[in-house]
């Protein structure tokens, strides 16, 4: 009986902790997913990379959400842009009850993995994936932070044909959703514009002896080819063509839009080697010199490709979550929808089926060790 007297201040004590307790932050997991081994590891590297600082930016300015303060953590899985593991990382990601997922980087893996989301309710914001396909199954939980490859191969055909003034093209891609997919869309700009395709050849993702089809396209004698597939893959294409002699002005699309391009290319790189890129340049993001900025600063390393809207994708699932005052998927899913932010790449609005608005691709050009700007289409 004598210990009752210690009752009251343990009883104190308990009530003194309950508005701690009720102020313990609440832990938002972000997943990514990218190809983080492999070929496209620097590009996987660069939208991890992206959402990290997002991710710090948010935990620095401590969030409250739904009266409770957040902080929100990383969860990123490599998908080494195979679609069979990028499903298994998928359902990783459901069982681990992320709030959202930033990714899959690419198309082949994009288009698979989400129904894995759409079937758990939970947003999926793919910074980088440009297959038409993909926000085209209906689901209503995937979103798209560039323009798609309708766009994206309307501008590559009509660009070859119209600026550079290109009239016999060949068209090689890598066999992948996203390289025939894109090469499919430039085909068509290419006849629309009235161009001829003399050749359409493809190798894979993992091909580097060009030779057999860079001959093949020689003897077509084209003035124009487009090259849809990774950086890794165009280097060696490139440097292949130079040896056959092969005088051609050439387009990339935007996987090959990346320094490692011009890194491994070396002296087969000349003022006629053009890319594109599925967004807008630094020059014409409204916060975008500060971004790369501080993004060299903190990794060490250059932006690649598309580590701004691997950013602005956490920035928009966060600023729903700030408007419905809830971080559940179901909840602020509705918002995610009908969301309109000023991000580091410019404003972001999704239209009814999940794509940007007024998306841009914008056409680079080789000159002087970099790409440079050469246009920006809407």
């Amino acid at each position: 009986m004598k210990n009752l007297k210690f009752f009251p201040p343990l009883l104190m004590m308990v009530f003194a902790l309950q508005p701690l307790l009720a102020e313990a932050d609440v832990t938002v997991k972000i997943g990514q997913v990218s190809p983080l081994t492999g070929e496209l590891s620097h590009i996987g590297k660069d939208d991890e990379n992206g959402v990290r600082l997002a991710i710090e930016d948010l935990n620095a300015k401590k969030l409250r959400i739904g009266g409770q303060p957040v902080t929100f953590v990383l969860d990123s899985q490599d998908d080494a842009a195979d679609p069979k593991t990028a499903v298994t990382v998928a359902q990783k990601l459901v069982d681990d009850r992320v709030a959202g997922v930033v990714g899959h980087a690419n198309s082949g893996t994009s288009i698979p993995a989400s129904k894995i989301y759409s079937d758990a309710g939970i947003p999926m914001i793919t910074e980088s994936a440009t297959n038409p396909k993909l926000t085209a199954q209906g689901y209503k939980n995937v979103f798209r932070m560039v323009a798609n490859d309708v766009r994206q191969g309307t501008v590559i055909g009509t660009y070859l044909v119209k600026e550079l003034k290109s009239t016999k093209i060949a068209i090689v891609d890598d066999r992948t959703a996203y390289g025939q997919g894109l090469a499919d869309e430039v085909e068509k700009a290419v006849k629309a514009s009235g161009g001829t395709v003399v050749a359409r050849e493809y190798g894979t993702d993992k091909t580097t002896n060009w030779m057999a089809v860079l001959t093949t396209i020689k003897s077509h004698v084209p003035d124009g080819i487009v090259f849809t597939g990774g950086d890794t893959q165009a280097a060696a294409f490139v440097q292949q063509a130079q040896k056959l002699g092969l005088k051609a002005k050439l387009i990339a699309g935007d996987e090959a839009c990346t320094p490692q391009f011009i890194k491994l290319a070396g002296a087969a790189m000349n003022s006629g080697t053009y890319c594109t890129l599925a967004g807008v340049p630094p020059s014409k993001m409204p916060q975008g010199d500060a971004f790369f900025k501080r993004y060299q600063q903190r990794f060490g390393v250059p932006v690649q490709l598309y580590a701004p809207y691997a950013y602005d994708a956490v920035m928009a699932m966060a600023g729903a979550m700030q408007a419905a005052e809830s971080v559940d998927p179901k909840v602020y899913l509705p918002k995610l929808q009908k969301l309109a932010l000023d991000g580091v790449t410019g404003p972001i609005k999704f239209d009814e089926s999940g794509d940007i608005r007024n998306g841009a691709i914008t056409v680079r050009q080789f000159g002087q060790g970099d790409w440079h700007d050469a246009s920006v289409v809407r």
